[in-house]
């Protein structure tokens, strides 16, 4: 490996530092800190109310922040306009609730961003949305629109739609709250092995499952802060904070 291989290689993909929110007078993030590598999964959990969307939400500045440094790639998150744009394409958001465009097929949905955004042919961007979509399960799907699928199907219409952007980070914000249980477990694994193919991964989540399985490091939450952080084994055996313990005594035992 060259010096300057070294160099990108320990450079974090993303980088939060000082990172301060407020809604009016509610401070929701409490100076965050959070360095994210190439290729690592994330996996964000604690109680409602902890901050943890909002973390997810102001990596691709869907939401702004008052203080603090937000950087993809060594690059400051700009503030608006086009550069905005091109970072938002490089950031994919899979959110709780689908968010596809109900007047398209599925297809459509996948291939709108690669054509408009980043101008690629609509043949082949269909040749890969259809590729896409066999990725998540759901080739057969092509064609209908997102009110004749499952959510589970919709779900993962959505993880496509986002990766057809090709986008060197994903975020998900809570993918599975707004399924029906026997749905979830066809998201996950989609989810699951796209961090084993090396995606770069922050998700917000209460399926403890995922985290034992997919995470690389569990980062707890709680009043807008950063109580820990760890590998999923020490956070789930061996919890340091007395906060995450009451939580995970809380979610384990049901």
């Amino acid at each position: 490996m060259s010096s300057d291989q070294a160099t990108r290689t320990k450079q974090p993909l993303v980088a939060l530092a000082g990172v301060n929110k407020w809604f009016g007078d509610l401070q929701v993030l409490k100076d965050i800190n959070l360095d994210i590598a190439n290729g690592e999964v994330i996996v964000v959990i604690g109680p409602s109310g902890s901050g943890k969307s909002t973390l997810c939400r102001c990596i691709n500045r869907l939401e702004g922040v008052q203080q603090g440094e937000i950087r993809l790639d060594g690059v400051l998150l700009p503030e608006e306009g086009k550069a905005l744009a091109r970072l938002r394409s490089e950031v994919g958001m899979v959110f709780q609730s689908f968010n596809l465009f109900a007047h398209k097929t599925i297809l459509e949905n996948v291939t709108l961003g690669p054509i408009k955004v980043r101008k690629v042919r609509k043949a082949e961007a269909e040749q890969r949305g259809r590729l896409l979509l066999e990725r998540v399960g759901i080739a057969e799907q092509a064609d209908k629109f997102p009110a004749q699928l499952s959510g589970g199907q919709q779900q993962r219409a959505a993880i496509a739609r986002a990766l057809a952007m090709e986008p060197k980070v994903l975020l998900f914000d809570e993918p599975t709250s707004a399924l029906d249980p026997e749905m979830i477990n066809e998201v996950l694994d989609v989810m699951t092995s796209l961090a084993r193919e090396g995606m770069t991964m922050v998700v917000v989540t209460h399926e403890m499952g995922f985290a034992r399985k997919a995470a690389d490091r569990v980062v707890f939450m709680d009043h807008g802060k950063i109580v820990e952080e760890a590998t999923p084994e020490t956070f789930f055996t061996n919890p340091r904070s007395d906060r995450a313990k009451d939580f995970l005594s809380k979610i384990l035992t049901h």
